[in-house]
């Protein structure tokens, strides 16, 4: 099983990462996979139960909850101020934001985790952001990342920025203006490994990754994409012990050497529309986009190079009820990952791709762009209207739902017993309670 490995050996692996299993140190938990491996949140929860605290926010974000000790860190953009006029222009399609014609304070916040109280506020930006989003979206949708000392926090047009843990900005980056399709506004959130900082910095314009020392903020390197708008965030995986940065995208899935930039391994096989992030395990990636292509990919990467598209590299792949927002969850030997972003739920044998069981259609939850994760054998599946289905792993089937007065986009984030939700509105520490 992918995932029967001592914890001495997952230490090992967090420690060469630079993060920690015990916290929710990035984007898609601390192995990258959704997984909490130390984690055991509730089961069942509502307004009333299970509470540890709630927590008004400002503003609003979609950006996942980042956790280090007792600190939770998100971002948020609150508008202010007088109308600046008409929106600027946006390409055919867009779904313009009504609050693209007022100026915005763009925030990165650290709450406590044991109270619920703010530990701070500080305000990186105040300006008017560039574009708009998708109807549903903010302007703070990617999610900071964190090494236990300094957070780093991404705007994607509105900068990039390192903090540490009392709130001072250290340094930051301003990178231009994005073009993005439709208006859909940005979404891909960075990634760290030892002293590099990974930004994918795909859209209608020049296309590229670049690394940035997270001590200084200089950029170390920086590779053009021949690529169109993505969302997907860059994952940093191991092979052979050399770090590489894989991102995918509308033409390929690359594989970067992360010393250099250079462009080691390619797979093409993915959308026009790539939202998803990758998951990595045992040397196999595993990608998936919907839209206007559907496909999921098994990839093998062990010493890859060049072009591997179509290749015995392909360990399996399918056409059938790929994600489109949600990012695939690996937990064990397993790859679960929804259909589209609907409540269709897949479920297959990482190793083989077979679908023993399933698909599920989720009781009580209905559209969800909360990616899964999992803890203690649970599989945790959160909709836009605030209702979370719990699924045992083992034998999948529903163990409970659980409803909240408001919405959630942002994925959910597991340290030990607690879950913190972001709603719409709130913060939430899920915990066991005596009520």
């Amino acid at each position: 099983m992918l995932r029967t490995i001592t914890i001495a050996s997952l230490l090992t692996i967090a420690t060469a990462n630079g993060t920690s299993l015990q916290y929710w140190p990035q984007w898609r938990g601390p192995l990258a996979t959704g997984e909490a491996p130390l984690g055991n949140p509730p089961t069942e929860w509502n307004e009333e139960h299970n509470i540890g605290w709630k927590k008004r926010l400002p503003g609003s974000g979609h950006s996942t909850p980042i956790i280090w000790e007792d600190h939770i860190f998100i971002t948020a953009t609150e508008p202010h101020g007088d109308k600046l006029g008409p929106p600027p222009p946006q390409p055919t399609g867009a779904h313009n934001n009504k609050d693209a014609i007022r100026r915005h304070n763009f925030i990165v916040l650290a709450v406590s985790r044991s109270t619920g109280q703010f530990l701070w506020k500080k305000i990186v930006r105040d300006a008017r952001p560039n574009g708009s989003t998708h109807e549903t979206g903010t302007w703070a949708s990617p999610s900071t990342v964190t090494d236990g000392e300094h957070v780093y926090a991404f705007f994607g047009s509105n900068g990039l920025y390192c903090l540490d843990f009392k709130g001072k900005v250290i340094w930051e980056v301003d990178l231009g203006d994005m073009i993005v399709k439709h208006g859909h506004g940005e979404g891909a959130s960075p990634a760290l490994y030892g002293d590099r900082l990974i930004i994918n910095w795909d859209h209608e314009g020049d296309s590229f990754i670049a690394a940035f020392d997270k001590r200084t903020g200089k950029e170390i390197w920086r590779q053009p994409r021949e690529e169109v708008t993505s969302w997907t965030s860059p994952i940093i995986i191991q092979d052979n012990g050399r770090a590489q940065a894989v991102v995918c995208g509308s033409k390929a899935i690359r594989g970067y050497d992360l010393e250099t930039g250079k462009v080691l391994w390619s797979c093409g096989g993915l959308s026009n529309n790539v939202v998803a992030t990758p998951v990595f395990a045992d040397g196999v990636l595993y990608a998936g986009s919907s839209y206007d292509t559907r496909n999921f990919l098994a990839i093998r990467i062990e010493n890859a190079r060049g072009d591997i598209s179509n290749s015995k590299r392909i360990l399996w792949s399918s056409r059938l009820r790929p994600p489109y927002v949600p990012s695939p969850l690996l937990y064990d030997d397993t790859i679960y990952y929804l259909r589209h972003y609907q409540n269709i739920l897949t479920r297959r044998s990482a190793k083989t791709g077979a679908e023993d069981h399933g698909p599920f259609r989720l009781p009580g939850v209905l559209n969800l762009y909360a990616s899964p994760v999992a803890a203690a054998g649970r599989i945790y599946l959160t909709d836009q209207q605030g209702s979370t289905v719990v699924i045992d792993h083992q034998n999948p089937k529903p163990l409970a739902l659980n409803t909240l007065d408001e919405g959630t986009n942002a994925s959910l984030a597991i340290v030990g017993e607690d879950l913190i939700i972001r709603g719409t509105q709130h913060l939430y520490c899920i915990r066991e309670t005596k009520d």
